[in-house]
């Protein structure tokens, strides 16, 4: 199943990557090299991840990466939705119109 990241999915990983570098720059590209790795799993067991509890679709799923939570619609391909930490709320609008 192919994976396909939304621009807010990049851009989350960007910041996320940028804050971690500010401190060890070579911790944020194990951190993203590692977070690609996992999601590319999700290619194979599109719904290992859990339902997302706030939102209750089957559709929508995550998964949980270190203190960080991968929002993703899987149907004919995975749809990276949104990466947060556990500790944020997630803005239902992060997850587009077609989603709920």
């Amino acid at each position: 199943m192919k994976i396909v990241w939304s621009p807010l999915s990049l851009e989350r990983v960007e910041d996320i990557a940028r804050y971690i570098a500010e401190d060890n720059p070579d911790a944020a590209v194990r951190w993203v090299d590692d977070l690609f790795a996992t999601v590319e799993r999700l290619a194979d067991f599109p719904k290992s991840g859990r339902m997302v509890p706030e939102v209750g679709s089957p559709r929508i799923r995550e998964l949980i990466f270190g203190t960080y939570r991968v929002i993703y619609s899987a149907r004919d391909q995975v749809d990276i939705l949104t990466v947060r930490r556990s500790s944020q709320l997630l803005r239902m609008s992060e997850l587009g119109d077609d989603e709920t």
